[in-house]
C-alpha cells in the first residue's frame, strides 16, 4: 500500500478493487499486443499517463554505428517498456532477476545479466554493436525518494551515455516488492487508479566526462547518479542493492537466495 492504512482509506482501495481488477485486465493485455510505438496512446486511453520531457538524443544512422546506453533510474520493472514507449521503438533490457515468465511474454527483448563481470561486460558490448540498451545501474527498484549507488561497469563499455530520469507516482498500490513474486509489481503498478510515468531524457554525457575522456569508471558512475538525483530532487547515497535486501528481508537480494524463500 502507498498511503497508511486508515479506516476511510482502506474502505476506497476495498471499493476500487474490482473497478480496478476490470481495468488492469486490459492494460496488461495492451501492453502485450500492441506495437510499442502504439502503447503510449493505449495507455493513455486507459488512463495511465506517461509524460516525457526533453527529446532521446539518438538517430537510426548513429544506431547503425554504434547503440546508445540509456542510463536510468530504477522505480518499477516496467521502467525499461516506459523508456521505449517514449522512445517509439524497442530497446532491449538489461535484467537481473527476471522471472522466465515475465522475460518471455516482455513487449521488447530483454537480455540477462549474470552478475559475472567479464561475461556481462561481453555481452553488453555485442549487444552495444546491433542497437541501443537501457540499464538501471542501482541493480533494484527503490520506492523512495532516493537513489541506491550505482555499479560502475556500464562506464567501462561506452562513451555513448544518455541518462534519463525515470520517476513514477502511485495512488493505492507500490509496483515494487523486496518479499513477495515480482512477477505481480506489473500487476499492482496497473491496478492503480491513474498512474504516472516521468521520463526526462538528458543531454548526452559529454566526452570529456567518460572513461575515453579520462574519466575513471567510478566517478562516471557517481556524476551521473548526481546529475539524475538533482533532476529529480531525489538524495543520492552510498547504498546498494545488497544492502536494500539485507535491511528488508535479511538476505543479498540473489537469484539463488529469492528462489529459496519465494
Amino acid at each position: 500500500l502507498v498511503k497508511k492504512p486508515t479506516a476511510l482509506w482502506a474502505l476506497m482501495t476495498i471499493l476500487w478493487l474490482p473497478i480496478g481488477f476490470v481495468l488492469t485486465v486490459p492494460r496488461m493485455i495492451i501492453g502485450l499486443c500492441l506495437p510499442v510505438n502504439m502503447l503510449y496512446y493505449g495507455y493513455r486511453a486507459l488512463g495511465i499517463r506517461i509524460i516525457v520531457k526533453g527529446t532521446p538524443p539518438i538517430s537510426m544512422k548513429d544506431e547503425k554505428r554504434h547503440g546508445a546506453l540509456f542510463v536510468c533510474t530504477h522505480r518499477t520493472l516496467l521502467d525499461p517498456l516506459i523508456v521505449s514507449c517514449a522512445v517509439g521503438r524497442p530497446i532491449i533490457a538489461l535484467t537481473y532477476s527476471l522471472s522466465r515468465l515475465t522475460e518471455v511474454i516482455s513487449p521488447i527483448p530483454t537480455m540477462r545479466l549474470t552478475r559475472n563481470r567479464e561475461k556481462d561486460a561481453l555481452n553488453i558490448c555485442n549487444l552495444l554493436k546491433r542497437g541501443h540498451l537501457t540499464i538501471c545501474p542501482e541493480g533494484t527498484t527503490c520506492r523512495e525518494p532516493f537513489l541506491l549507488r550505482f555499479s560502475s561497469l556500464f562506464a567501462e563499455l561506452t562513451d555513448n551515455i544518455i541518462p534519463v530520469a525515470v520517476n513514477c507516482h502511485l495512488g493505492m498500490f507500490n509496483a515494487t516488492s523486496a518479499r513477495g513474486w515480482k512477477g505481480l509489481d506489473g500487476f499492482y503498478f496497473f491496478l492503480n487508479p491513474s498512474p504516472i510515468y516521468e521520463i526526462t531524457f538528458l543531454n548526452n554525457l559529454p566526452q570529456e566526462l567518460t572513461c575515453a575522456g579520462g574519466k575513471s569508471p567510478n566517478e562516471v558512475a557517481n556524476y551521473i547518479q548526481r546529475t539524475l538525483g538533482a533532476t529529480l530532487n531525489f538524495e543520492c547515497t552510498n547504498l546498494t542493492r545488497k544492502d536494500k535486501y539485507l535491511t528488508l528481508v535479511g538476505h543479498d537480494g540473489s537469484v539463488s537466495c529469492a528462489t529459496k524463500i519465494f
